[in-house]
């Protein structure tokens, strides 16, 4: 089926109107881009499962030899089976850049700085991943950490890897504010939307949405705040907020603002069309107790468990650092099974 929809994205790139339509034309380019890659990685993992057994046929005998090819396996089992997880990523908006906002629950202080932490991991996961990540918007703490992030993370699949991320974390550790050393449950809440080009239409009537301009926080220089350059957006009707500050004049950040009201209205109705639409709203509830899509257990003992796919592990500092790769993927896959017993 690949083979034949890449022969139809070549036979349409060879007519002389292709160019007709610039868009058009790019977002059919990029996916006979897609396709070549993946036709290209299944033979490669084919040709290489059959030097492999022609390579332990010669090993017999040969406890280092046997070890090159078990290695070799492994290696390609794991290009296997993420290539196998990318294919699952083929979405309508799966592919592309994505906006993330986090923002804290209640318990100021705490969970402030949990959405600090929430924000640097997943910006450490992102650099690692290979994706450039752009903070859009930002509200530092009173004392610590962050009331609320937008970070726009631009990379191939960003949207597609980190859509299940929506809804709420929780944290339990031993709390570095209190004098006393007492245990703590901080919740914190992150929403992920694509960014969505302008093949894609999404209206939006403008008296439906309130402006506000205010004066930039964090970084950004002085310029940013001497000016009432962010600017707010809220649609009334739904209750999305879409704001921006990370650009020196409001007109910019205007623009940006805009873009990202779009991206999140198309994201609720993308969901709806997918039947998807449960998480969405659960992370739009209070953020606390009976939302959570994952558990983060630092004190009395350490595991991290996302509580819809069961997913787990100790490695808390790891997971803290970056190491999301396994959650995505146990998530994609059981977006897959929920899939197919629809």
């Amino acid at each position: 089926m690949a083979e034949k929809r890449l022969d139809e994205l070549n036979a349409l790139s060879e007519r002389p109107d292709f160019w007709d339509d610039p868009e058009q034309a790019r977002k059919l380019m990029s996916e006979r881009q897609k396709l070549e890659t993946g036709i290209q990685t299944v033979l490669d993992l084919e040709q290489e499962a059959s030097d492999s057994v022609e390579l332990i046929e010669l090993a017999e005998g040969d406890e280092d030899m046997l070890g090159d090819v078990a290695a070799s396996l492994k290696k390609a089992a794991a290009r296997a089976e993420k290539a196998e997880l990318e294919a699952l990523l083929s979405g309508e908006a799966d592919g592309n850049d994505c906006y993330m906002n986090i923002n804290a629950g209640a318990g100021g202080t705490e969970s402030q700085d949990w959405a600090s932490m929430l924000r640097r991991m997943y910006v450490r996961w992102a650099e690692k991943a290979g994706y450039t990540v752009e903070e859009v918007e930002s509200h530092e703490g009173d004392e610590a950490g962050i009331k609320s992030a937008t970070l726009l993370i631009k990379g191939d699949n960003a949207y597609g890897w980190l859509k299940a991320e929506q809804g709420v974390h929780r944290l339990v550790r031993i709390s570095p504010f209190d004098s006393s050393a007492r245990r703590h449950t901080s919740f914190a809440s992150c929403a992920v939307s694509p960014v969505i080009d302008e093949t894609i239409e999404v209206d939006i009537n403008p008296s439906d949405v309130r402006t506000d301009t205010y004066r930039a926080s964090g970084k950004g220089g002085q310029h940013v705040n001497k000016t009432d350059s962010a600017v707010r957006l809220t649609h009334e009707p739904t209750g999305i907020v879409a704001a921006c500050q990370s650009g020196r004049s409001q007109h910019q950040n205007r623009d940006k603002a805009w873009e990202m009201l779009r991206s999140r209205l198309y994201e609720m109705e993308l969901q709806k069309r997918q039947q998807a639409v449960k998480d969405s709203h659960d992370s739009k509830t209070d953020i606390g107790w009976g939302h959570q899509i994952r558990s983060y257990v630092l004190q009395p003992y350490q595991l991290i468990k996302d509580l819809r796919t069961n997913h787990e592990t100790s490695d808390t500092n790891g997971v803290l650092d970056g190491d999301l790769t396994p959650f995505l993927s146990a998530a994609l896959s059981h977006a897959l099974g929920d899939l197919t017993e629809d």
